[in-house]
């Protein structure tokens, strides 16, 4: 049989687009472990949008007419800019020396949507003090709108340099820049982000599940630093998280969210910082370093296309994990109001130069506080000491008040275990074997796959706990815990988190008794250890804190007359107030002028 002649393989058409779909043995690959070596490859790489930017044509092929034989050429276009042909190539034009010339036809040519986004490395791939990596990726055709700033996406493409035309091709030099062409766009949910990691065994999930695991847990988080148990177990509920339900399109979020108030060297950014390397997404800033566009979302003008392009902030890129956020009170209030509507909505709503977009911030927020004045005061009010508002404070699940007292027996324990940690560098042995850091994010993973529901048997139960919460509070009065219908669903919220944490599909009345006693205890220490708990304070005191508060935090002496106006309203006497005044400063706290018309603190 004679050889038959090959035919040339057919060539896709001008109109058409083509793209790779990856194999299912490609294996995501770190985008740190993108390099020189992987130029021109199938990569597929994970990570956080951080930055997209508009939608715009590009062309693709330019379709051209001639003038005098009408002919039409084609003209690939490889690279961003390209340089238009003139003259026709056509078989007439060249055989009758005409010269036709070209002109460009824009309904003929085809243009393709083009878009690009900046994918940035997960928080646990980033090494200890390295900055998180980055990666231009572009995105064509029907890959284009697909994504925006903060969500997670598994991208395969082909890994390309940035070719220049033209004369900056003459100048280019050696380096050039390299983006990744995305062939492949994939949206992944928390679930999807966490099945690449290996799955617990029997035996290992045995291990964490015998008795008393709930301690164990609790314990080997930031194990090396001393006490705080009921804090840790806190921050484990927020680790697991509560299911969120969405009734008809009303969402009720289920992240827990906390608030570590206290004073000075009480390890509560230490905390932060572990939180922040256990979750799988999170993401830490300080409150005098973030500004409400940098926690929220940004409008920014793209340097490709021109166009304004929105870049997330902190609290965006940590979707469906953990926002931590140091020295919450240094922020300045026009930047903390940006995060009102992330704490209980779990949304961020952009209407700025005309770009209106809401994106998804369904993160979990621990934040960190000093009181306003140096030291927790038991005595005043959780707004006096915070300087922080109401509306802000209700929408906390729970605030911890972290007193630095002196207690012989605690300060020895305390000084023991921290010489031996700075001695051996490891925290001191224990009763258990503590957990690592892996394994618990594995458990956790594990956790957040079961959506336990509140049996109807518990509904009865949970109501007559918030009613009798209400009237505590209303009996107590002092200002210092907000009980609304918010915290009624930090109940819930807490209690379904420990049936998760007991891998169980129901919540059970021990649950619900649990997540009572956190709450009673975080309520107990914002009143602290009163010595005259239960007794309003005496006049003086009451008189000499309202003269301190009028001075300001950085005030040495306030006018005598100002302060009486001032105390005067709040209901004392003119004769209280000289009492008080005679009394301070035989305490040598205050000293008056001579004509006793300043006084100043000493």
């Amino acid at each position: 049989r004679p050889p038959q002649p090959r035919r040339p393989p057919q060539r896709p058409s001008p109109r058409s687009e083509l793209y790779f779909t990856p194999p299912d043995t490609l294996k995501p690959l770190p985008i740190r472990a993108v390099g020189a070596a992987s130029i021109g490859r199938l990569l597929s790489v994970r990570g956080v949008v951080s930055r997209v930017s508009a939608v715009k044509p590009r062309m693709e092929v330019a379709t051209y007419s001639c003038d005098r034989c009408g002919a039409e050429t084609f003209q690939p276009i490889q690279a961003p800019t390209f340089t238009p042909l003139l003259l026709c190539p056509s078989r007439d034009c060249a055989t009758n020396r005409a010269g036709g010339r070209l002109q460009l036809q824009s309904r003929g040519s085809k243009f393709i949507k083009f878009q690009e986004l900046r994918l940035q490395e997960h928080s646990d791939q980033v090494p200890v003090g390295r900055l998180p990596r980055c990666l231009p990726v572009v995105l064509l055709g029907e890959n284009s709108r697909l994504v925006q700033p903060g969500d997670h996406v598994a991208v395969s493409g082909a890994f390309l340099p940035a070719l220049s035309s033209g004369f900056r091709q003459l100048t280019q030099g050696l380096l050039s820049e390299t983006f990744l062409e995305a062939h492949h766009v994939v949206k992944m949910s928390k679930s999807e982000d966490d099945a690449g990691d290996e799955e617990l065994t029997p035996e290992e999930l045995q291990k964490i599940t015998e008795e008393d695991f709930y301690e164990k847990l609790a314990a080997s988080i930031a194990p090396e630093i001393y006490g705080h148990e009921d804090v840790k177990k806190a921050l484990l509920l927020q680790l697991v998280g509560g299911v969120e339900r969405s009734p008809h399109g009303m969402r009720i979020r289920g992240n827990i969210n906390i608030c570590l108030m206290g004073d000075p060297g009480v390890a509560k950014s230490q905390l932060l910082t572990y939180i922040d390397r256990l979750a799988p997404r999170s993401q830490y800033t300080t409150g005098r370093g973030s500004s409400g566009v940098g926690l929220t979302a940004a409008v920014l003008r793209d340097p490709v296309s021109g166009e304004l392009a929105l870049e997330g902030g902190a609290l965006v890129l940590a979707d469906r994990g953990i926002c931590c956020i140091d020295e919450f009170d240094k922020m300045a209030e026009a930047d903390r109001t940006a995060i009102h509507e992330v704490l209980e909505q779990q949304s961020v709503s952009i209407a700025k130069a005309g770009v209106l977009a809401t994106l998804n911030a369904r993160c979990a927020v621990l934040a960190a506080a000093n009181p306003a004045y140096g030291r927790y005061d038991a005595r005043r009010s959780l707004e006096h000491n915070l300087r922080l508002p109401a509306a802000l404070l209700s929408r906390f699940d729970l605030l911890w008040v972290l007193q630095d007292r002196p207690d012989r027996e605690r300060d020895l324990r305390l000084a023991q275990h921290v010489t031996y940690v700075h001695q051996h560098s490891r925290q001191p042995p224990c009763a258990f074997q503590q957990l690592d850091m892996k394994l618990i994010r594995r458990y956790i993973a594990t956790c957040k796959q079961k959506q336990p529901v509140v049996p109807p048997a518990l509904c009865d139960y949970i109501t007559a706990a918030y009613v009798e919460m209400r009237k505590e509070a209303q009996a107590a009065a002092d200002g210092t815990a907000y009980t609304s219908a918010r915290t009624l669903l930090a109940l819930l919220r807490m209690a379904t988190a420990l049936a998760r944490l007991r891998l169980v599909d129901v919540v059970e009345k021990e649950d619900v008794n649990e997540a009572m006693r956190l709450m009673e205890a975080s309520r107990d220490s914002l009143q602290g250890h009163k010595g005259q708990q239960g007794r309003p304070p005496r006049p003086s005191d009451a008189i000499f804190a309202a003269l301190r508060e009028l001075s300001g935090p950085s005030g040495r002496s306030v006018s005598a007359a100002e302060g009486l106006q001032r105390c005067v309203a709040k209901g004392f006497t003119p004769l209280q107030f000289q009492a008080a005044l005679q009394e301070y400063e035989q305490l040598n706290v205050l000293q008056l002028n001579a004509a006793r018309s300043r006084i100043t603190f000493v």
